[in-house]
């Protein structure tokens, strides 16, 4: 009864609201990325005047700003978005990926009903050139990468080193390789790989270095890693699967790190890049998502061509048997981390909010 009385009375509220004057972020509540980076986006909008309004209110509201956190979820069919301006964040998705038709919907609708659309976020310049292939607005469209709180992660030194091991049990001699993603179909254990993400590659590329440096373990976080988990132990290769109560503690585990490797074959982000730089922990990555943008190879990571396995486990194995010549790596990349922290993104943000919802 409350909730009917609670819907018969938000018409009276939301429609006192002028056009434009509250902010809708729209997520899909599974506590994984999208919710994160929502809830980030929630704090920056708020710190620049926009009204974030509950999205329970979204439906019983007109003419607000409504973004999604995947577009995904907006570009459907049969397209029926609520009478809102609309923005979405685009990160990735390439039409005619096999066994990914999600993709081609979203690019179909994107393509007929673009004008509709206010405002899109995307997070690198292959995404974005590809939803400007739709013919959408230029100005509509707005690059920024998906960015990092910086309190959540700091440069690790030998101390929290030691500490972050001891917590989870890795010794100190080891060679440890971090994956924190899901890369599993669905939200069980993952046994189905899923194969944008590379996970088949992931393993492939640890196995070629198990017998290159010296007592490699690896640590893996994240939900639906059970095709992962499988067959590094097929492979005999010491792995550690843990998860963190809260987002903010994913810092500690890149503290136990020797390297972080990304493998894979398309991205949005990921969220790793910028994190595992902040960490001052060596990246190996295939030039994917925001990678390709922000990664200058050998300067501040490593980068190759997706599903290069021989030049990911090359780079791997060079960490590891070189970390004296890691030190401009580190300093590099954790340079490159503070210049996309969410507190540095404010002005690409406040031009991607003005005009879309009212700032106070």
């Amino acid at each position: 009864m409350l909730e009917a009385a609670a819907r018969r009375v938000a018409p009276l509220v939301t429609g006192r609201w002028p056009p434009g004057s509250r902010l809708f972020l729209v997520g899909e509540r599974v506590g994984w990325v999208i919710d994160e980076e929502l809830a980030a986006l929630g704090r920056l909008a708020g710190g620049l005047g926009a009204r974030v309004a509950d999205v329970r209110l979204l439906n019983s509201s007109r003419d607000q700003a409504a973004f999604w956190g995947s577009h995904f979820s907006l570009l459907r069919e049969p397209w029926n978005p609520p009478s809102h301006r609309l923005a979405a964040a685009y990160f990735h998705g390439i039409p005619g990926t096999p066994g990914m038709a999600e993709f081609d919907v979203a690019y179909r609708v994107l393509t007929k009903h673009h004008h509709a659309v206010s405002r899109l976020h995307v997070s690198h310049s292959e995404i974005e050139q590809l939803v400007l292939d739709t013919g959408i607005d230029a100005s509509k469209v707005h690059r920024i990468p998906i960015g990092i709180e910086p309190s959540y992660f700091t440069p690790v030194t030998e101390e929290l080193r030691r500490m972050a091991r001891q917590s989870l049990g890795l010794p100190d001699s080891a060679f440890v390789v971090g994956s924190f993603q899901k890369d599993g179909v669905g939200w069980g254990d993952g046994d189905e790989p899923k194969l944008i993400k590379g996970p088949d590659v992931l393993v492939d590329v640890l196995q070629r270095v198990q017998h290159d440096v010296s007592e490699l373990h690896v640590l893996l976080s994240g939900p639906a890693r059970g095709y992962v988990r499988r067959r590094l132990a097929a492979a005999g290769i010491p792995q550690l699967h843990t998860r963190v109560p809260r987002y903010a503690d994913v810092g500690k585990l890149y503290h136990a790190l020797d390297a972080y490797l990304v493998s894979s074959r398309q991205e949005g982000g990921p969220k790793a890049i910028l994190e595992s730089m902040a960490s001052g922990i060596p990246l190996v990555t295939t030039r994917v998502g925001q990678a390709m943008d922000l990664v200058q190879h050998g300067k501040n990571a490593y980068m190759v061509e997706p599903g290069d396995i021989d030049e990911l486990a090359h780079w791997l194995s060079h960490i590891g048997a070189r970390p004296a010549e890691l030190r401009s790596i580190r300093e590099e990349g954790i340079a490159t981390a503070a210049a996309n922290t969410y507190d540095a993104q404010r002005p690409l943000w406040r031009a991607f909010l003005d005009g879309f919802v009212e700032l106070r």
